[in-house]
């Protein structure tokens, strides 16, 4: 119990006992307790620093860095690295070294380093340049300098050359100064700064020539120059020279003369000879020959050396004159001139002409009316007789001394000489024969009461003045494949229309008037037809190219009787036709035919070879049966007898099918056997073919 001394003799209530867990007291000895010190943190670093090297020198790569030189300084400028020696540890990845010796270019690189726990990765620097200096020095060791200097072919400047930069390297000197030897040496220069002192001695490229002459004071020209006066001594450069020695009144010595670089030369002394005579020899007429002692020297005009002093035989001769002879002497130097005239050797000749008043020139040379005896020389000349109006004669003639000659000419008009020079037969580039026709004017179509008769064959009068050709046969397959390879003309009841002479069929007119064309470009003409993408769209009527034949052209070569006659059919006038005229629908077509000409058999169902029956009055085959034929015409209606003449006409001016003419095997009426019969279309057919014209042209 506890005395409470603030309220002496009062007695308080006994406190109350509280119970607590047993902890049992501690050990006997020294308690322990830790607080941080200093060198604590020591060591926290020491370890961590150790454990950080032993995980870098774990993770690190061994690189060993290869400089050319050995001696260059190497320094690690952005990565970490630790040099063990001559190596260095890295970790796996890019870093920048510097890389420096004396004598070479600093260098900044980039290393990048891989997986490999050892690896080595080499660099060079590159050095520098060396310093050069050249001097040059003659023969005799005296300095010369403006040599220019080069090293593998770039210019480096005149010596003496001072510190010139050279790169490292084996170089080809070259030194080269104007009348020296070049020359050459192959050097070593050395780099990095090294000063290298080089010396050319250069050799020179003359020699010392000593000229002499008798006489003395000649001129001594080299190459074309003169160069002094005998007796010189005088500095050539090394070559071949062409040397002269030349005095007034004395022959030229001339020789070639080569010089080598220090060689020096004493030449032979040279003795000049007087020099030639020149003579200068004419002659009337020009052209003669010349022999001059015998030898031919050429022809007048010539001029001539001859030497002096002596006398010399000169011939001219010259065909149709007579001989001449002349001697000469000359002096030394001396100029002569010479004129022969030349006497003709002639002949009388009687020209006689037509017309009278022409007028007669020989060699280009006027000589009066044609009509003369006129004296010739015994020579080749050109003869000529001319009047205005005709077509001059000309001529070579030799009149022969001795004979009795003439010529006897009748001149042509312009007009019989033009009409002279046609060609009444031509063959064409494809292969076809035409002939020159005349033509007249006639009555086309036919009469109403003419049996046979179709509406479309109105009468009317035809003008035909311009002369034309015409082929005489229709155009083969073998002509036409030569144009189109791959054209085929069919079969007809299992027989060929294909053989080589049989008519081409199943051509359209556009492909017969392209034909027509081509046969044009072959020969160089101007083409008659208009074409577009292949297509025709027109004509030139003033063309001078191969073309269809105009319906007129055609029809009146068809119907022509040679005689300024017109006939209702191509063999004349009588129906039915004669055996053998012509390749109609005969009898052999029956089986297939439903009209034919009953009693006729020409035994050839289809196209026959052209030409395999008898010609017209005009000698044009086919003209009915075999095939019809294209003509140039669109088709369309006619006016009668009561309208305009036209002449030469080449059909309407557009319509939508062109004109056929003419009958074919499948043909067997009078109707289409008569020259009058006109039909029309646009398509190939198999019994449908085609033949070329074109205009006679001027």
């Amino acid at each position: 119990m506890q005395d409470n001394g603030n309220n002496p003799g009062q007695h308080d209530a006994p406190d109350s006992i509280t119970p607590v867990d047993f902890s049992p007291p501690p050990p006997p000895g020294r308690r322990f307790s830790w607080r941080p010190r200093w060198y604590h943190a020591i060591v926290v670093v020491g370890l961590a620093l150790a454990a950080g090297a032993a995980g870098f020198v774990l993770t690190a790569r061994s690189v060993f860095v290869e400089v050319s030189p050995m001696a260059a300084t190497i320094e690690v400028v952005d990565g970490f690295a630790v040099k063990v020696g001559p190596r260095y540890l890295m970790r796996q990845g890019d870093y920048q070294l510097q890389l420096s010796a004396p004598g070479y270019y600093d260098s900044e690189v980039a290393l990048v380093v891989g997986p490999e726990q050892a690896q080595t990765h080499p660099f060079s620097l590159t050095p520098l340049p060396g310093l050069v200096s050249v001097t040059t020095r003659d023969a005799e060791g005296e300095a010369l300098s403006g040599a220019r200097v080069l090293l593998d072919g770039v210019d480096l400047g005149e010596s003496p050359l001072v510190d010139a930069e050279v790169p490292p390297g084996s170089y080809e000197l070259q030194v080269q100064r104007e009348r020296y030897l070049p020359y050459r040496e192959q050097v070593e220069i050395e780099g990095r700064q090294v000063e290298q002192s080089l010396t050319a001695t250069l050799a020179p490229a003359w020699a010392d020539i000593s000229f002499t002459s008798r006489p003395a004071g000649a001129d001594i020209i080299v190459n074309g120059q003169v160069q002094g006066v005998t007796p010189a001594q005088m500095e050539l450069l090394q070559g071949a020279y062409e040397v002269t020695i030349k005095r007034s009144g004395y022959k030229a010595w001339q020789e070639e003369l080569v010089v080598m670089a220090g060689a020096d030369q004493q030449l032979p002394s040279v003795t000049l000879e007087a020099a030639d005579g020149l003579v200068f020899i004419r002659s009337t007429p020009g052209n003669a020959n010349v022999t001059i002692n015998g030898q031919y020297r050429g022809q007048t005009p010539l001029e001539v050396s001859l030497p002096p002093e002596q006398e010399h035989e000169i011939r001219l001769f010259r065909t149709g004159y007579d001989t001449a002879v002349r001697r000469i002497t000359t002096g030394s130097d001396e100029e002569r001139d010479m004129t022969v005239p030349l006497d003709p050797i002639t002949n009388p000749v009687r020209i006689i002409a037509q017309p009278s008043d022409a007028q007669l020139y020989v060699d280009g040379e006027l000589k009066g009316a044609a009509n003369q005896t006129v004296d010739l020389i015994a020579a080749s000349q050109r003869i000529e007789i001319r009047r205005e109006g005709y077509v001059p004669y000309a001529a070579n003639f030799t009149s022969r001394p001795g004979l009795d000659q003439e010529i006897r000419v009748s001149l042509k008009t312009e007009e019989q000489a033009r009409l002279d020079a046609i060609e009444p037969v031509i063959t064409s580039a494809g292969g076809q024969t035409l002939h020159l026709f005349y033509p007249y004017g006639f009555t086309m179509g036919s009469s109403r009461r003419e049996p046979g008769r179709r509406a479309n064959e109105t009468l009317r009068d035809v003008g035909m003045e311009k002369p034309f050709y015409l082929s005489l046969r229709p155009v083969t397959n073998a002509q036409f494949k030569r144009f189109r390879a791959d054209h085929a003309s069919g079969t007809l009841q299992g027989q060929s229309l294909d053989r080589p002479n049989q008519p081409a069929v199943q051509v359209s007119w556009q492909d017969a008037a392209l034909y027509t064309n081509w046969l044009s470009a072959q020969e160089g003409l101007t083409p008659f037809y208009n074409v577009a993408d292949g297509t025709i769209t027109g004509f030139n009527a003033n063309a001078n190219g191969y073309r269809l034949p105009s319906e007129a052209e055609w029809e009146w070569a068809a119907r022509s009787d040679g005689q300024n006659g017109i006939t209702r059919f191509t063999w004349g006038e009588s129906w039915p036709p004669p055996a053998e005229t012509g390749n109609f629908a005969d009898e052999s077509t029956s089986d297939f035919l439903g009209q034919i000409l009953r009693g006729y058999n020409d035994g050839i169902p289809g196209t026959s070879n052209v030409g395999a029956f008898a010609a017209n009055a005009q000698g044009l085959f086919d003209m009915a049966g075999n095939v019809s034929e294209w003509v140039h015409d669109y088709y369309g209606a006619v006016s009668g007898l009561s309208s305009v003449k036209v002449t030469d006409p080449l059909g309407p001016e557009d319509g939508t099918y062109r004109t056929i003419k003419g009958s074919s095997w499948a043909h067997g009426s009078m109707t289409e056997l008569r020259a009058s019969y006109r039909d029309f279309g646009e398509e190939a057919r198999n019994d449908l073919g085609f033949r070329v014209a074109r205009y006679l042209g001027e």
